[in-house]
């Protein structure tokens, strides 16, 4: 019988079948985080107990991070404290912290790619929803609570239903000035939040097999938001060179096991939907769920999977057009588009401009290796040249954990995942969209479609 690549991770993983529906399966690779661990460690604290394989854990601190003056104390009491408690937890179990200041320090699904430890066809596992974020190496990867947490600390193993599969295939190629994130917010309006509920999702076709591993990671990211246990991409030669290029020695024979894990011709998907990429447009949410995207050309639609409520929130009334709409802020950054790339997307836009004058705009690098990296390439500069804030690394306005909030009623454009009420400061309106977008929407002082920028 053919299998899908999901299936066939899965089943090389399974430690013990518990019934024909739910399997103990081993996990290769835990991140963590200041947030979601300290309960965890607590719990094994209370029992004596030991985390089981502290080299196969990676830490970092990342969501409560300043992303301003990173060399002094932390301020805040309840981030320092969170901080200060992953540091001396790993310091106590023996696992390796990336922790403020260090040259790996950054998101933790920003680090683990770029730093060779998410690797293709193993299974990762991290206190954060947005883990499916590896995914887009041919990997089984999902978010977990902190009572799962703990039990990967203690036993590398975890109790799991086996997921449907489904497969999602964009075939053709997208327009200019449309990127992985406009595919995925065009998916998730498409499916809406709860879609692909209970599933595992393999993203096929022309244009995945085009994106570059950091536009994979920004979809599979983004899976999560269809409702999603996790998203991936098949293995193939653009993932072998990126890994190649961070991880030395790998073997033709590893390489060839690798690519054994695709899914096969025949296999059977439990849910299949096509899309055609050249129906994707530059995308922007007009609620509060990262369903309600709509073309940025169109009006505010009831059709849009928005609810009264939201549209209310976010001041917005139906049949409103979105182009036009004024902003105060700007958030480059976060797991989904924090990357060197997308900091590269924005300052193709930004070269030679100024931000309006009214508008906040942030860029906030998604680890110190991008941070490094642009700085290298003289976007740090482009970016102050234009008026934008070229901060250090962190989660930043993605969540507001941290200091960096999106003031009560200000409109915010912003590349992170999420635009629920509050979600990037008490009061703060959050609209979706692509780094492009975000960046001409900071030049114009209004919702701008980029491609009005690109020649």
């Amino acid at each position: 019988m053919s299998r899908t690549i999901i299936d066939k991770i899965w089943d090389q993983h399974v430690v013990k079948s518990v019934t024909d529906t739910t399997d103990v399966l081993y996990i290769d690779t835990h991140y963590i985080h200041e947030v979601t661990s300290p309960q965890a460690f607590t719990g094994l604290n209370n029992r004596g107990a030991n985390v089981f394989r502290p080299k196969q854990t990676i830490a970092t601190a990342d969501h409560n991070v300043p992303t301003i003056n990173q060399h002094l104390p932390i301020e805040n009491e309840l981030s320092k404290n969170q901080v200060s408690t992953l540091i001396k937890n790993c310091s106590d179990h023996g696992i390796e912290l990336f922790g403020i200041g260090h040259q790996k320090n950054g998101i933790v699904h920003v680090i683990g790619p770029e730093n060779g430890y998410t690797l293709p066809g193993i299974t990762i596992v991290c206190g954060d929803s947005h883990t499916s974020t590896h995914g887009a190496f041919g990997a089984i990867a999902f978010g977990i609570g902190t009572s799962q947490v703990e039990h990967v600390l203690n036993t590398q193993c975890l109790l799991l239903s086996r997921p449907k599969t489904m497969r999602i295939t964009v075939g053709g190629k997208l327009g200019k000035g449309v990127t992985a994130k406009d595919t995925a917010l065009y998916i998730i309006a498409q499916l809406g939040t709860e879609g692909a509920t209970g599933h595992f999702i393999e993203f096929t076709g022309a244009v995945f097999r085009n994106f570059s591993m950091e536009e994979r990671m920004t979809v599979c990211n983004m899976s999560i938001e269809m409702g999603a246990r996790g998203g991936l991409v098949g293995i193939d030669y653009t993932t072998i060179q990126y890994v190649q290029q961070r991880v030395e020695d790998i073997s033709e024979e590893k390489i060839a096991n690798w690519i054994a894990l695709n899914t096969e011709p025949n296999a059977v998907f439990d849910s299949e939907i096509e899309f055609d990429g050249r129906d994707i447009t530059p995308m922007v949410t007009t609620g509060t769920s990262p369903d309600t995207g709509i073309d940025i050309s169109e009006r505010v639609s009831s059709t849009s999977r928005n609810s009264s409520k939201g549209l209310s929130y976010m001041q917005m009334e139906l049949e409103e057009m979105i182009i036009g709409k004024k902003i105060d802020h700007v958030f480059i950054g976060s797991c989904t588009n924090g990357r060197i790339e997308d900091l590269r997307q924005a300052a193709e836009i930004v070269k030679d401009k100024q931000k309006a004058k009214h508008v906040t705009a942030w860029v906030v690098p998604g680890s110190n290796d991008v941070r490094k990296q642009a700085i290298e390439e003289g976007l740090d500069i482009i970016f102050k040249n234009a008026g934008f804030e070229f901060r250090e690394p962190g989660c930043s306005a993605c969540l507001a954990m941290n200091e960096d909030k999106v003031p009560s009623g200000a409109l915010c454009v912003s590349t992170s995942n999420r635009n629920f009420e509050g979600r990037q400061g008490d009061g703060a309106r959050t609209i979706l969209a692509s780094p492009m977008t975000a960046a001409a929407s900071a030049i114009n002082g209004e919702i701008t479609d980029p491609r009005i920028y690109l020649n």
